[in-house]
């Protein structure tokens, strides 16, 4: 199958039976950095192509914000021929994803052992959602990690309900973990020569992904509680009031709590016990809080954005998507791609050589299954 050359991943076949949301991510940023990836659906096609609204031309965006640049064949595994041409693509790919329930792939013979047998070059990457110990059977959705791994005890009001985060932050941070393996076991077999069987799961993701929070209990003991959008470790880092809203305003060390009270008016803070300290502003925060509330409600967000920043000090409109898009675009990020008359978000990696390639749109379903069975047959 033909394919323009470029980026760093050039030459490199992957097989994707991947669906939903963790494992097409990690594909589309692999077939981004110029990997050929051939996506393997069932009959009925990745579930996402039904996530709706929204919708572009009739198609989920959910669907096409995770399938760029792959081509697309649907196979019935349970079909004596499309078993053996999957099997065959496997024996050819450099890398292999999968998040079927573990052990699901073995009754149609591809499973790592089975695939490996025939190929041992394969990097071979599965994707769970508790791994293939006593948590294989848990199904994998994204909203049981955030509950289970803790995450939304830390989500929402401090008096309110737990909330999920606004994304399915765990799938896209397990997504990128497989990618880091994968990459790490491709160095490993170019050493080597020899190919091997990563697995991740999302609660694994999830507790590494949560960081000062799971440290916190695992290293000191400390369960993390629901503070809202309040820091437990720094202050001031969260929305203040301002004349017409609200604002970021953070205050990652001294220096900054010091320019901080510079522009504010408030030069003499800095110098209170109370407050000189992170660990003393973080003490005393419902006393700091007021007195920097009182001077910044006398300004609208965009006045003190423009002078904090030029001072130093972090803080940041609270955008909504569109204003997030505008805000990249306007720093010269360019976050918007277009794949065949298909817009999508860029790839967030640039490199200096060999860039990222946007060539081919979100395939229909099966788009290429003639193409890819004619030459999985030769």
């Amino acid at each position: 199958m033909a394919q323009q050359k470029t980026g760093p991943l050039d030459g490199l076949l992957v097989a994707d039976f991947s669906r939903i949301l963790a494992g097409p991510y990690a594909t589309m940023l692999l077939a981004d950095l110029g990997a050929q990836v051939i996506k393997v659906e069932g009959p009925s096609g990745d579930d996402t192509r039904t996530w709706m609204p929204p919708v572009r031309d009739g198609v989920s965006t959910y669907y096409l914000g995770i399938n760029r640049n792959k081509r697309s064949i649907a196979l019935d595994l349970k079909d004596a021929d499309d078993r053996a041409a999957a099997q065959e693509l496997a024996r050819r790919a450099d890398v292999l994803i999968e998040n079927f329930k573990p052990g699901g792939l073995a009754r149609f013979g591809l499973d790592y052992d089975t695939v490996a047998a025939a190929n041992q070059r394969l990097i071979y990457a599965s994707i769970s959602g508790f791994g293939t110990g006593a948590g294989a059977d848990l199904p994998g959705y994204d909203l049981m990690v955030q509950a289970i791994s803790g995450l939304m005890s830390l989500t929402g009001d401090p008096g309110g309900s737990p909330y999920r985060a606004g994304i399915s932050v765990f799938d896209v941070m397990t997504g990128m973990h497989a990618n880091i393996g994968i990459l790490a076991a491709l160095h490993h077999r170019d050493q080597t020569g020899k190919g091997q069987h990563i697995e991740v799961n999302l609660l694994s993701s999830a507790l590494s992904g949560l960081v000062n929070h799971s440290s916190g209990y695992v290293a000191g003991g400390t369960v993390p509680y629901r503070m809202g959008n309040a820091h437990p470790s720094l202050f001031p880092y969260e929305p203040l009031p301002v004349a017409d809203g609200e604002l970021i305003v953070i205050a990652g060390n001294d220096g900054q709590f010091r320019k901080l009270c510079q522009v504010l008016g408030l030069p003499e803070l800095p110098e209170d016990p109370r407050f000189g300290r992170n660990q003393d502003r973080t003490a005393n925060r419902e006393a700091l809080r007021p007195l920097l509330v009182e001077r910044l409600v006398k300004r609208t967000r965009d006045e003190w954005f423009r002078d904090l920043i030029a001072a130093g000090v972090p803080c940041a409109p609270i955008n909504t998507i569109d204003g997030g898009v505008a805000l990249a675009d306007e720093l010269g990020l360019q976050p918007v791609v277009e794949t065949g008359g298909v817009p999508g978000v860029r790839n967030p990696i640039t490199f200096s050589e060999t860039p990222a390639r946007y060539e081919l749109p979100p395939p229909g379903l099966d788009e290429h299954g003639e193409e890819i069975r004619a030459w999985l047959s030769n």
